[in-house]
């Protein structure tokens, strides 16, 4: 879970970077809805896909606007001053028009904006809603690259608050749970979809709760080296490689790490391969702290692949990772972004040569201002033992 500590102070954050006109805000991304107040709307209930809103004011009041299910699905207790929650179904009466709930939450609480300029994430907060404040609502353009109000939360999500990786390493603890799983499962006969299966018990095991679990289960092989998605009935066989990527997504956060395992003995190339992945990985870790361009990044895991007599590195060398996948920074040959102190990003070198097959492998860091704190620590290999 998220702090109040932090919350709060995210809320500061926001408010010292919106114009001083500016007296109260309406947020409809659920991701920022919880980045600013710990409410949640949970993913794995039947109300997984419904709004929810929260107004913030400059005097410091947060006030959580939702229907009484979508409240109900929250593990933890939001940081807000007054809930909104107005009922939808009663398990008596008949069920009307579900987004006009917020609408009518909306209409209880008119006394926070209708006085005073607002802002809306125009992003995320239907018509109907906009239509109701719009003669409240600033709509000249905020300062800044792209002028929006998700636009500059967006910015802002970059630097991850200490509770925030808190909640991320939780993410990558059941993660590296799932890896090592996939260590002991994988082998000629089993499926790939038995692998998931183990990956994602024991991912919820070491995490305690029902998780998402989601990414690449797939084998390749000398005929098929490249392949990536959900989990097939494709039963392994010896000289596979089963790439191993994904993400555990606990209260909105999530990891995302990669290893390839050999099925059966890895051939002499693929040991090649697999140390020219690692070495790629390592020549990255290496040059990553706050200041560096992505492009650096990238250049620094190709130039390995080069060196090796392999093409240069074919897709990102890695991306940002919080509340959505990826984020910025993107490490690619032609980013323009920099790395900045307390960014969670993901390093991820691959390779894929037909006759081969592909692999991939990777860690999470947190980025410093000196270099790279890792944070994620399954083992690297083509094996369990590396």
């Amino acid at each position: 879970m998220l702090t109040k500590e932090g919350c709060l102070g995210r809320r500061q954050f926001l408010w010292e970077r919106l114009p001083e006109h500016i007296d109260w805000v309406l947020i409809g991304d659920r991701r920022h809805v919880q980045y600013f107040c710990n409410f949640r709307v949970n993913p794995v209930t039947f109300s997984a896909d419904q709004s929810c809103l929260l107004l913030l004011q400059r005097s410091g009041e947060a006030t959580l606007l939702a229907d009484n299910f979508v409240r109900r699905t929250a593990t933890e207790t939001p940081f807000v001053d007054e809930e909104v929650i107005v009922p939808w179904y009663d398990h008596r009466h008949s069920v009307g028009n579900r987004d006009h709930a917020l609408l009518k939450a909306l209409q209880q609480c008119s006394s926070r904006w209708a006085t005073g300029q607002g802002v809306i994430e125009t992003e995320a907060v239907s018509h109907m809603i906009a239509s109701v404040v719009a003669a409240n609502v600033d709509f000249d353009r905020l300062p800044g690259a792209d002028n929006t109000l998700g636009s500059l939360i967006r910015t802002l999500r970059r630097r991850k608050w200490p509770d925030e990786i808190e909640q991320l390493k939780l993410c990558m603890q059941a993660c590296d749970a799932g890896h090592r799983a996939a260590f002991e499962v994988v082998r000629p006969g089993v499926t790939e979809l038995d692998v998931y299966i183990a990956i994602q018990q024991a991912a919820e095991r070491e995490a305690g709760c029902a998780c998402v679990v989601y990414g690449d289960f797939r084998a390749t092989n000398r005929k098929q080296y490249k392949a990536g998605g959900l989990p097939t009935r494709y039963e392994l066989q010896s000289g596979d490689l089963f790439i191993v990527d994904y993400s555990v997504v606990l209260n909105g956060y999530r990891s995302d790490f990669t290893n390839t395992i050999a099925v059966g003995d890895p051939a002499e190339d693929q040991v090649r391969h697999f140390e020219a992945c690692r070495d790629a990985l390592l020549a990255a870790q290496s040059v990553v702290r706050a200041g560096v361009s992505g492009a650096e990044v990238y250049h620094a895991a190709s130039e390995i692949f080069l060196q090796r007599g392999f093409p240069a590195l074919s897709h990102h060398c890695g991306h940002g990772l919080g509340l959505e996948h990826p984020e910025p920074p993107v490490l690619v040959s032609e980013s323009t972004d920099q790395l900045l102190e307390n960014d969670v990003i993901t390093l991820e070198p691959g390779l894929y040569v037909d006759g081969v097959g592909g692999m991939r492998f990777e860690h999470n860091y947190r980025v410093t201002n000196t270099g790279a704190e890792q944070l994620s620590h399954h083992i690297l290999g083509l094996t369990s033992n590396g």
